[in-house]
Formats: C-alpha cells, structure tokens, sequence
C-alpha cells in the first residue's frame, strides 16, 4: 500500500508542477468556468469539438495541487475521444471519487484511477471533481459559471 501511496504523490505532484495543456485553446468553440468557493480553485476549460470528437482541449487557472493534476489528467483522458466517451469518462470519475464503494471501470479510466485516493479526504472531493464538473458543462454548452456548491 505504501508503494501506491508513493505512486499517487508523484503522479500527482507531476502533474501539479507541470499540467499538461494549460494554456488558453484560442481556437476552442466550447469552453466553461469553474469556481471552488471553499477554497478558492478556478478553472477555465476550452474545447475544440470537431464532427463530435474533442480534438483539442486546455485549460487555464489557480488551484490546489489535487485541483491542478485533476484539470491535466482530464485534459489528457478526453482529448481525441467522442463526446459520448468523454461524458462515459466523466460518468466513471464522479463515481470513483464520490462513490469509493461503487464498481467502477478502472481499465476505462487508466491513470484517472491514481487520483481515487482523493475520495478518503471527503474535503478534498470538490478539489478532484471541479474540473470535470466544468467539463460536463462546456460539453452540455452551458454558459453559467459552474461552482462546487
């Protein structure tokens, strides 16, 4: 157990200090905003959705490291997949986090499963789920900020 502990961490910490696709997609033609109100994380996502496929994905935004390694993790899971399978991923994460005693499809989430530890630290959920809450409303095409609340 120690040694997943361990995994965790580092996976977690890579992705903190060095997020994959933080940047502004300047091109995107979905995008959403975030808000954490208990401690503070925001985020911007942009899509670019193309004949129903996520072609390209970033975002933007200051959070905790849980908050920040979910955003790049997220980005790295849906980017070239349908917008049915993004919202299937979506679907699996929330579970996985909020549901620690649901069965989840791990094989489908791959490296998603790294952040599962978050659901034993029940003040930390809204850090893991904020982006993909933010997620499922740029792909719903909702314009209203999206918080944790």
């Amino acid at each position: 157990m120690s040694n997943l502990n361990e995994l965790y961490q580092e996976i977690l910490l890579e992705h903190n200090n060095k997020p994959r696709n933080f940047r502004k997609l300047e091109d995107a033609n979905r995008q959403a905003d975030g808000y954490n109100p208990l401690c503070g994380d925001r985020i911007t996502l942009y899509l670019k959705v193309e004949e129903d496929v996520i072609t390209d994905v970033a975002f933007q935004g200051v959070g905790c490291a849980i908050s920040r390694a979910s955003a790049s993790m997220l980005t790295q899971s849906v980017k070239g997949q349908t917008l049915d399978k993004a919202e299937e991923i979506f679907d699996g994460f929330h579970t996985m986090i909020t549901e620690p005693e649901a069965e989840v499809d791990y094989d489908a989430l791959g490296d998603l499963e790294m952040l599962s530890g978050v659901s034993a630290f029940p003040t930390r959920i809204k850090c893991a789920i904020l982006a993909w809450h933010t997620l499922h409303a740029a792909l719903a095409g909702q314009g209203d900020a999206v918080t944790t609340e």
